[in-house]
């Protein structure tokens, strides 16, 4: 039988970061040491990366009077998304934590790796988030992290059940290192390629000279027109994540009366999140309808492929465009319609925009044949864990 034991008598200390109220400021200009929030606590390791905030020496040496991290320590996210685990095997000298993430430092009666797979685990997980405090924001109150419930075989068994789970996240690792890779390839091929101003055969022209552009618009009460029986579909930002390309179904479905009121579109037609999700193109492969927070391209196909344009508007200079012209006094405003009829682009001839679509499908096959590696490693790390850090009871 595996004794469990609670957090706190095989802990030398539990302690938090800090954050920076009136204690230290991010991103100053001789910030040069990581700040590090959940955002960079992924499958038991840190991962810095150029979104991550800064802070200064003197700030670190602040924040280190309070967490004391080392090398060895266990990093746990306390708030927002809780549960993120990190075990803590780089230098610590260009790095330290906000409030939000706890630091545990095990004692001789486990290792430092094995308790930061159990934290990980539903076996934690199971345990704090009954505990979990906060109506809008979780939180994991350090008195619940104290008292979860260990459970503690040899220091032997901890070490062969680390060995097993050290293999799938070091294969999970080099998977998203290599998608990251292939990504930066993507990136830079697709600039290249769109290289074309002042080159031969390629004219600039503003997207509202080759398209219709139009905002959406809501019929209101919209409660009025939604329906459960037939209708028409109403596209909602709700309807997408981040990663799509194609929308192809709709929670919700409105009345014809509601259509008529609406802005309709057809497959293949695409519309602007002009707030949310600033700027993202999807392309319809459905009928539909959308309110006045999108803005809808059609009509495009004598100038433009689908695929070039859907390349186009995702770049950086499209985007950056966006912003720019979006900005108002400082905040940011919503994307309108004239703001995208003024966006230049390039445009080849329909045969090299085709050319060009098929060189970047490639780089795409490829990020999406290690995103399905990845997945499918990831249920297979999850599925192990579970199954070794899952002592039943004699």
């Amino acid at each position: 039988m595996v004794e469990r034991k609670p957090l706190y008598s095989i802990v030398r200390s539990i302690s938090t970061g800090l954050n920076p109220r009136q204690n230290f400021v991010l991103n100053e200009d001789k910030a040069n040491y990581y700040y590090v929030t959940v955002k960079e606590i992924t499958t038991n390791k840190v991962i810095f990366s150029d979104s991550t905030d800064k802070i200064t020496e003197a700030a670190k040496r602040i924040i280190n009077n309070r967490s004391k991290l080392a090398i060895g320590d266990i990093l746990f996210s306390g708030i927002g998304t809780i549960g993120k685990v990190a075990y803590v095997d780089i230098p610590t000298n260009n790095w330290d934590c906000s409030e939000s993430v706890f630091l545990i430092k095990p004692n001789e009666t486990v290792k430092g790796k094995y308790l930061s797979y159990i934290l990980s685990s539903d076996v934690a997980k199971q345990q704090y988030e009954k505990g979990s405090a906060g109506a809008i924001m979780k939180g994991v109150r350090k008195s619940t992290l104290e008292n979860l419930l260990i459970p503690l075989p040899s220091l032997s068994e901890q070490e062969r059940i680390v060995g097993i789970l050290d293999t799938f996240t070091s294969s999970i690792e080099n998977l998203k290192a290599q998608i990251s890779l292939r990504r930066k390839q993507y990136e830079h091929y697709r600039d290249k390629l769109l290289d074309l101003e002042g080159k031969p055969g390629v004219e600039m022209k503003t997207l509202g000279e080759i398209m219709q552009i139009v905002r959406g618009a809501s019929p209101r009460p919209i409660q009025k027109f939604l329906t459960e029986k037939d209708g028409v579909n109403w596209i909602k930002i709700g309807d997408v994540s981040p990663n799509d390309k194609y929308i192809t179904k709709t929670k919700e479905k409105i009345t014809q009366e509601g259509a008529n009121k609406s802005r309709h579109l057809k497959p293949d037609d695409f519309i602007l999140s002009n707030s949310m999700s600033f700027g993202r193109p999807y392309i319809l492969k459905i009928d539909g309808c959308i309110h006045d927070g999108w803005i809808a391209m059609s009509d495009y196909e004598d100038y433009v492929t689908s695929g070039y344009l859907y390349v186009v508007l995702n770049t950086d200079a499209t985007q950056r465009y966006w912003k720019k012209k979006a900005n108002n006094g400082g905040a940011m405003s919503n994307l309108n319609s004239d703001i995208v009829r003024d966006t230049p682009i390039p445009l080849p001839s329909l045969q090299e925009q085709s050319r060009i679509v098929s060189i970047l499908d490639e780089f795409e096959a490829s990020i999406k044949n290690l995103e399905a590696q990845l997945e499918a490693r990831e249920k297979q790390y999850e599925y192990y864990r579970e199954k070794l850090l899952t002592f039943e009871r004699e």
